[in-house]
């Protein structure tokens, strides 16, 4: 897999900081994880990838599982450390560019990942979770109601890409409605996965 180099780590971070930085709030866990979270085990390690303020690993904590947290933004990683020692949460969250240290092979029983799309990492990710091992994911779509989310195509998901992106895992959870209906109603503008690694693999 290309890895960016140190200079483009360094603008991405920067980019990043300068959007956390105003920032008050916590944002909820992703719809993914929210909705599903009966799907959660009751112990393991657990990462939320790209994890911005945290509101998926503050979920993942509070549920009791040994909970990572990366984000490239340091300031995102400050932010989400001081919320965690408020609400008296054990987590392990640590200014990481994803793309360049990706997680190791069978380290995680849960990953969860909302609104980040790095195409090249869905092997690592596969290979990342444990056996019986959980994904959650959610991002945006093209096929879209409205403009929100990133203006550029190729951060956003084609109809049912992230079937195919982890068609090796076990599918447990899909939800893309696109245009269909009344598109003021539903869940529009994003696509949610969860699988499970059912068996070992090799991607």
């Amino acid at each position: 897999m290309p890895k960016s180099s140190d200079s483009d780590s360094q603008r991405t971070r920067q980019k990043w900081n300068a959007r956390f930085r105003d920032r008050v709030s916590t944002p909820a866990a992703a719809r993914v994880l929210l909705d599903n979270q009966h799907l959660l085990p009751a112990s393991g390690r657990a990462l939320d990838l790209a994890c911005g303020l945290g509101g998926n690993a503050l979920l993942l904590a509070e549920h009791g599982l040994e909970t990572h947290a990366w984000d490239i933004s340091d300031v995102a990683v400050a932010r989400l450390q001081e919320r965690a020692r408020q609400q008296g949460l054990s987590l392990h969250a640590e200014a990481r560019d994803v793309t360049r240290c990706p997680p190791t092979p069978e380290r995680f029983e849960v990953i969860v990942v909302s609104r980040f799309l790095e195409r090249e990492l869905a092997p690592v990710l596969i290979e990342a979770l444990t056996l019986n091992g959980l994904l959650f994911y959610q991002t945006f779509t093209r096929n879209a109601v409205d403009a929100y989310g990133p203006p550029i195509p190729a951060y956003r998901l084609a109809e049912q890409e992230l079937l195919s992106l982890f068609c090796p895992l076990q599918l447990l959870v899909y939800r893309e409605e696109g245009r269909v209906g009344d598109i003021a109603r539903g869940w529009r503008n994003e696509a949610m996965f969860v699988g499970q690694k059912t068996v070992h693999v090799s991607v």
